[in-house]
């Protein structure tokens, strides 16, 4: 190892021993390395080139502020309300209703913004405080919103699945496709378990609806639930890319929160605006500091490395896969989200293709792993919202998800072990 490596990779690690966010810890270890390292522009030149050159020629990225800006009009307007009330008609009134709606709205809501964030923080206020109304515990009512939200960057579209083509190259139609069927499975799981765990604490059911009040809800609904529809269909129609589906979303979402639901006025939008804004700014300077970080990566060989030494273990892709799925849940349970996509993935990204695993495959199996991470204690992102929109301790959410982190988990294995899951709608329909 040389000295500028070696001080590359010590500035990393003390990132996360003094607590430094992660762009500016990686912007740092970017800084020294080429600083010490031979040639002729200094480390913050080199820095900033490979900051800004990237971000300049990957305009996959584009949709994914175009996504931000629908998900927020989407929790600012009458969209997410809609997508309650239509999942409340649906499954309210089994046993565990409003567990069961949880899940149905996290998934509709999902083909809308592809952000666990976003669902958790605006779907998941109706949620807990419906289910607060009902008789559920907090504990339970957070627990299950924050495990129904990993399914929105699983089923299409999804932000995280934009980053993940971006550095794989892999196709983000397909990626979309190949989310659907382990979105739907990981709902169908969490509403078995909801099932059992009504029936064995006698959770009270929800109201019935007459035909009359069925239908007149599903009409108040339908316009938000047009957007998944629209959204999906052009893209699989080929009408629009995802990144122009992006837009779209943001267009229709506009639309109907201002002149259908009369839930957003001109004010409301700005601050949405500012908001998008914000958010991106803080994703573009992550992104980028990340382009410079792993470019000194890439040159150092440090996937090649990485690769030798798992192979070293085990030349299996299966048990291979297992460790690759154990590390990620590990690095999870203490890293953001992003860190772990653009800083990790990449790392194992030739591995995966020199053992000929399929990059959609793998892109869907690692992210609902990512997700998995935002529920995870010590440091999920979702379980820190939940209790904060709460003010539920965390400690008791923490108990509560242990059994669905399970579940999860479970279905990620699956999904690892039986390819065609993940495939099928990909190999069938895809482009």
């Amino acid at each position: 190892m040389n000295f500028p490596l070696f001080i590359f990779l010590l500035c990393f690690v003390l990132t996360f021993i003094l607590r430094i966010p992660i762009a500016l810890g990686m912007l740092m270890s970017s800084i020294y390395y080429f600083a010490l390292a031979p040639g002729p522009a200094t480390g913050l030149q080199m820095a900033a080139t490979q900051f800004l050159t990237q971000l300049n020629v990957k305009f996959i990225l584009i949709a994914v502020p175009l996504f931000v800006f629908a998900a927020k009009v989407m929790n600012t307007g009458k969209v997410t309300e809609m997508v309650f009330i239509f999942a409340n008609t649906l499954v309210g009134k089994w046993r565990g209703g409003m567990g069961h709606v949880n899940v149905v709205a996290s998934i509709i809501f999902s083909g809308m913004t592809g952000s666990a964030v976003a669902d958790a923080s605006g779907l998941g206020i109706m949620e807990i405080e419906a289910m607060r109304k009902h008789g559920y515990e907090d504990s339970f009512s957070c627990a299950i919103t924050a495990a129904s939200a990993t399914i929105g960057p699983i089923f299409p579209p999804s932000i995280p699945m934009v980053f993940y083509a971006m550095l794989s190259g892999a196709s983000i139609g397909n990626l979309f496709l190949g989310g659907m069927a382990p979105g739907i499975l990981i709902g169908l799981a969490l509403m078995a378990y909801i099932a059992y765990i009504a029936k064995k604490r006698n959770y009270p059911r929800g109201e019935k609806y007459t035909l009359k009040e069925f239908i007149r809800n599903i009409a108040i609904a339908f316009p938000a639930l047009l957007t998944p529809v629209i959204l999906l269909g052009g893209i699989y129609s080929g009408i629009v890319t995802p990144t122009e589906a992006g837009a779209l979303a943001g267009f229709y979402a506009v639309i109907i929160s201002f002149f259908v639901y009369r839930a957003l006025g001109l004010k409301q939008l700005i601050e949405v605006i500012i908001d998008t804004v914000k958010t991106t700014g803080t994703l573009t300077i992550i992104v980028g500091a990340a382009f410079s970080f792993s470019y000194i990566v890439a040159i150092e060989h440090i996937p090649d490395m990485f690769a030798s030494i798992l192979l070293g273990v085990t030349t299996n892709k299966y048990l291979l896969l297992l460790i690759i799925n154990i590390l990620f849940i590990v690095l999870g349970m203490f890293i953001d989200t992003m860190c772990i996509t653009l800083v990790f993935i990449p790392m194992v990204l030739p591995l995966v293709k020199s053992l000929g695993i399929d990059l959609v495959h793998f892109g869907v199996v690692i992210v609902l792993n990512m997700m998995i991470g935002l529920s995870t204690p010590p440091f999920g992102m979702l379980l820190f919202i939940v209790s904060g929109i709460s003010g539920t301790p965390l400690k008791t959410i923490i108990k509560e998800i242990f059994p669905m982190l399970l579940v999860l988990i479970g279905v990620l294995f699956l999904i690892t072990y039986v390819p065609v899951i993940v495939m099928f709608i990909p190999n069938t329909f895809g482009r």
